[in-house]
């Protein structure tokens, strides 16, 4: 009971076709009882008598357009049509016993005396149609070669044939043209196109580059760049293999080095890889580059030779231009050699030396991946907006060139903005990033946020003068909350100091809490045991930890001991040695000069000072006059 128009009209002209044949031999294991009465009463109609066969060419049969479609479908169907037993079906023209009224294929594209456009236009649809169901057909024997040979499964193969279509048409080309052979001349096309197939081992290639970890659409891809040359795809990839090339990137460096790699003999890669060893490239890494900068394999050796000496132009030796090529394989062959010189002319314009930038891209060599109009100016007008200089920039440049390469509207604007709402004035922004450039590499919801809110909740700092602590000290948003910030707030929390004093201490100095605890705990009993000094003296000068115990606080406090006079924390460190000694003389002079007047006022009180001195007999010094007067007592 077959729904389809095409088998029931097929299987009434398969009937008229052989009126004279009995019922035992026409319904041989295709027939039941139902169909068997169905049967009976058709043939029980009269029928017409049989005409002497005319072995002559058929005059042109008139078919409308549907059964020409049909025509075409019974002709190009690749497989037995299913059945199952007790049904009526109507036979393939791939089965043995196939009979059908249909006329021959060729009657369908005559040969017109007068062919107007409408028929030359209805013979091309005709032709484009059977090319269309003969690809499927091709496609199917294709996707059966995979599922019964390769043994793959049939979503994998639907996949992967999807993605054949040139090599589908080179399998229907060359079955259509293996009919010519004497072999192949009475063969049916599903055997030739299963026979070219098999020839080419394409099935076992795909096998073996899904164990090499290649990707279906890269594996169709490379099936399409071979143009029916299979054998090339397994002989680059064994060469690819032999330097270090692995995993996926086998398919990578096949589908995007360009389509003339497969054409390219081995010696030619061999001398590329060669001459990239020699200037510094090591082979061990030679796998990984080749894997990220695929396109080093279609260029020529002109070519080659000549981006390699871009680089070393610039001052670059091998050792250089090798790490460079390994951290960023892209530079050597990605880009053009205009667009590399135009964005060496731009990194100049910085006030850079040929030298300089040449250092500079093998430091960061990322830098040759941005552009200049959508990456460079911008970033560079955004940063002149915030007051930085062309020397503020080169100083970022030099110092973290990698702020250059990173997004400017999805990750420095936000941060800028973040410290802004904080209450960092704009003409501070910019000395900050100049300072601290790695400020923009600092993500802002790790690392920014939680160490501003770790100052303002657990280090005492008020709201008005976090923006102050983070202008001052920019280098805080860089530290380790955990390892760092919180160990040394700890610290001073353990001296006795108080919650918001240390929040004032840091205001004054916010690098207090870069120190390490065990630079900051030798100072701190030098000043308590040594010193002597109270803590309110330290919670005053919190600078004190930034000065050196042996170069400055030691030499100089012991200076004060021999001299017999105090300074405050303040006074004794945060000037230079020469201003030092000046005020150390000015005390001892100070001290001296009360000293000597203690000792007049007692002696005078004694009455042991004579008032009748001449002037000639005192003098400016009041210790030499007190001297005097004793030598003239005695």
């Amino acid at each position: 009971m077959l729904s389809c128009p095409l088998h029931h009209h097929s299987h009434s002209l398969l009937l008229h076709h052989r009126p004279n044949t009995t019922i035992s031999s026409s319904l041989r294991r295709t027939h039941n009882s139902k169909s068997t009465s169905l049967l009976l009463r058709h043939l029980s109609q009269p029928q017409p008598q049989p005409q002497p066969q005319d072995h002559s060419v058929p005059a042109p049969t008139t078919l409308d357009e549907k059964e020409k479609v049909e025509l075409l479908e019974l002709s190009l169907v690749t497989k037995r049509t299913p059945q199952f037993p007790g049904s009526i079906y109507v036979q393939s023209p791939s089965d043995p016993d196939v009979h059908t009224s249909l006329p021959p294929l060729q009657t369908l594209f005559q040969t017109h005396t007068n062919d107007s456009d409408e028929e030359e236009e209805e013979d091309h649809d005709l032709i484009m149609r059977a090319l269309e169901i003969r690809r499927k057909v091709t496609a199917e024997i294709f996707k059966e070669s995979m599922i019964r040979k390769g043994k793959f499964g049939i979503t994998y193969a639907t996949n992967l044939t999807r993605r054949l279509s040139d090599f589908i048409d080179y399998v229907m080309v060359e079955a259509a043209a293996m009919k010519r052979l004497p072999d192949f001349s009475e063969s049916t096309f599903n055997f030739r196109a299963k026979t070219v197939i098999d020839d080419s081992r394409v099935v076992p290639l795909i096998r073996w580059l899904k164990h090499n970890s290649v990707s279906y659409p890269k594996i169709g891809k490379l099936i399409c760049m071979s143009r029916g040359k299979i054998e090339s795809i397994r002989r680059v990839i064994e060469w690819l293999k032999s330097i270090h090339v692995k995993g996926e990137f086998l398919g990578v460096a096949l589908t995007k080095s360009g389509g003339n790699i497969l054409e390219r003999s081995n010696e030619e890669l061999d001398d590329i890889v060669n001459y990239l060893e020699s200037n510094g490239v090591r082979m061990d890494w030679m796998g990984y580059v080749v894997g990220r900068c695929p396109q080093l394999l279609s260029y020529s050796m002109e070519e080659v030779r000549a981006r390699v000496g871009f680089f070393l132009d610039m001052g670059m030796n091998e050792k250089d231009f090798g790490t460079m090529v390994f951290d960023y394989p892209r530079v050597l062959g990605y880009f053009t050699l205009e667009e590399m010189n135009e964005k060496v002319s731009y990194l100049k314009e910085f006030g850079i030396g040929t030298e300089e930038v040449g250092k500079l891209i093998a430091f960061k060599p990322q830098l040759m991946g941005c552009s200049i109009e959508e990456k460079l100016k911008p970033l560079v007008k955004y940063l002149y907006y915030h007051g930085i200089s062309r020397d503020g920039m080169k100083r970022i440049l030099m110092s973290k060139p990698i702020v250059f390469c990173i997004d400017l509207e999805t990750t420095i604007v936000p941060k800028v903005r973040f410290l802004q709402d904080i209450g960092i004035r704009d003409d501070a922004i910019g000395n900050m990033l100049v300072k601290f450039p790695s400020l923009l590499t600092c993500s802002l919801y790790k690392k920014i946020r939680p160490v501003v809110i770790f100052l303002m909740t657990r280090a005492g700092v008020n709201e008005k003068d976090i923006g102050k602590v983070i202008a001052l000290g920019p280098e805080l948003l860089g530290c380790s909350i955990s390892k760092k910030l919180e160990v040394s707030v700890k610290y001073f929390l353990s001296l006795g100091i108080r919650y918001r004093q240390l929040g004032e201490m840091i205001a004054d100095f916010p690098m207090l809490l870069r120190y390490n605890v065990d630079v900051l705990r030798p100072k701190y009993r030098y000043l308590r045991r040594t010193m002597v000094r109270p803590l309110e003296e330290l919670i005053e000068f919190p600078r004190f930890f930034s000065y050196s115990l042996d170069d400055r606080i030691i030499p100089r406090h012991k200076i004060l001991v021999e001299k017999q006079i105090n300074l405050k924390l303040r006074y004794m460190l945060a000037c230079s040695d020469e201003e030092f000694n000046k005020k150390v003389g000015a005390m001892v002079k100070r001290r001296q000069r009360f000293e000597a007047s203690l000792l007049v006022d007692t002696l005078s009180e004694a009455g042991l000072l004579e008032e009748d001195l001449s002037d000639s007999q005192a003098t400016d010094d009041p210790v030499e006059s007190m001297k005097l007067s004793e030598s003239e007592s005695i």
